[in-house]
């Protein structure tokens, strides 16, 4: 109900009592004339028009800061009234005037707007708010159509042209880097159609009676484990998450590009599902870090360690060092602390100290110790 609606009503309300209480049959005909007002008034707004919404981003997925649209098709899926009505989308936190002012019987009107990435994270749009009135004003009705649709916005992803050597474990013990790769037992399988003969095991396959296959790994072939750092304390500036994000899907990118397997893990949580998606969606919370690289040291998950951490997680750069021991070569990044103390990293850790993305970047390319 509008001010005029609720207006009118009291009005109605005044006359109707004057002309019932005093007498006076036009004053209660005026009153009952604006309570019929406002009843036709709500049988006008309450009829729902039947729209079909669908939508459309061209793309869903795109990286921050790059152009995004969506592209918004609604139709008048009833045959025989026309809707007259306004119309909003919602896309991430503002409103878009959608024009709907009169859509016919089985047409339909297609608008496209773009949308805002400049910030990291996933952009709801939706759904289609309508808005409905009588022809005086006094009743407005709001109904919401469509689903809500989703826009990934990935952190920015600088280019890294270095990548890790890779290191593998010689006859002899030490641990060296190989640049042509070794081919090691992993485990035997059944035969499948496709595979080659020489990979069959003959022996395993007469114990068995059936066709048992070698399975080989490359034991020097790089592993790359990024630990991006996500608890809140780490970070006094959240500009500086942003950049570790940041740098953590450009190592995911650039081992994607050499065909490198790489790990992401939080500190909070194992991330599941793609890796530029869950760097998505991660945000700032409470974590346990010693828990963490207990267990990234237990399960040795590469041999390349690569940790992304804000200025609260410098004075945990002492514990991370000590997976030295379990990982071959142990890297460290600061973000958003240039003004500090530079690190002594020894021999032990590796350390970058970027104000952002492309500084680390830059500072990546630079590191000798692969």
């Amino acid at each position: 109900m509008t001010a005029r609606g609720i207006g009118l009503l009291a009005a109605a309300a005044a006359l109707l009592t004057a002309g019932f209480a005093y007498g006076y049959p036009d004053l209660a005909l005026l009153g009952a004339a604006a309570v019929v007002a406002v009843g036709c008034a709500l049988v006008f707004a309450y009829w729902r028009p039947q729209l079909g919404v669908q939508r459309v981003a061209e793309p869903d997925r795109v990286a921050r800061g790059e152009p995004a649209r969506m592209r918004l098709t609604v139709s008048n899926t009833s045959r025989m009234r026309a809707a007259s009505m306004v119309a909003s989308d919602r896309c991430g936190g503002a409103s878009v005037p959608v024009p709907l002012l009169r859509l016919r019987p089985g047409m339909d009107t297609t608008v496209e707007y773009p949308v805002p990435t400049t910030r990291r994270g996933i952009v709801p749009i939706g759904p289609l708010r309508v808005t409905r009135g009588d022809p005086l004003g006094l009743v407005t009705l709001n109904r919401t159509y469509g689903e809500v649709a989703k826009v990934w916005v990935h952190p920015t992803i600088h280019l890294l042209r270095a990548v890790p050597a890779g290191m593998a474990r010689s006859l002899d013990g030490r641990i060296d880097k190989v640049p042509q790769g070794t081919i090691t037992f992993d485990a035997l399988r059944e035969y499948v159609i496709g595979d080659e003969l020489r990979r069959v095991h003959w022996r395993s396959s007469a114990k068995v009676g059936e066709l048992m296959v070698r399975e080989q790994l490359d034991t020097s072939e790089p592993t790359i484990v990024v630990l991006l750092d996500d608890r809140a304390r780490a970070y006094p500036d959240p500009e500086a998450f942003e950049s570790a994000c940041e740098a953590a899907a450009s190592i995911v990118a650039a081992a994607v590009r050499e065909d490198l397997p790489v790990g992401l893990h939080l500190v909070s949580t194992v991330a599941t599902g793609p890796y530029l998606d869950v760097l998505t969606e991660v945000t700032l919370v409470d974590g346990d870090l010693d828990g963490t690289l207990r267990r990234l040291r237990a399960q040795r998950l590469g041999d390349t360690l690569v940790f992304l951490t804000g200025p609260g997680g410098r004075g945990d750069l002492g514990t991370f060092s000590s997976l030295r021991g379990t990982y071959p070569v142990v890297l460290a990044a600061l973000f958003g602390d240039r003004d500090a103390a530079p690190v002594s990293a020894g021999d032990r850790l590796i350390v970058i100290e970027a104000a952002d993305g492309a500084e680390f970047a830059a500072a990546w390319d630079g590191v000798r110790g692969w």
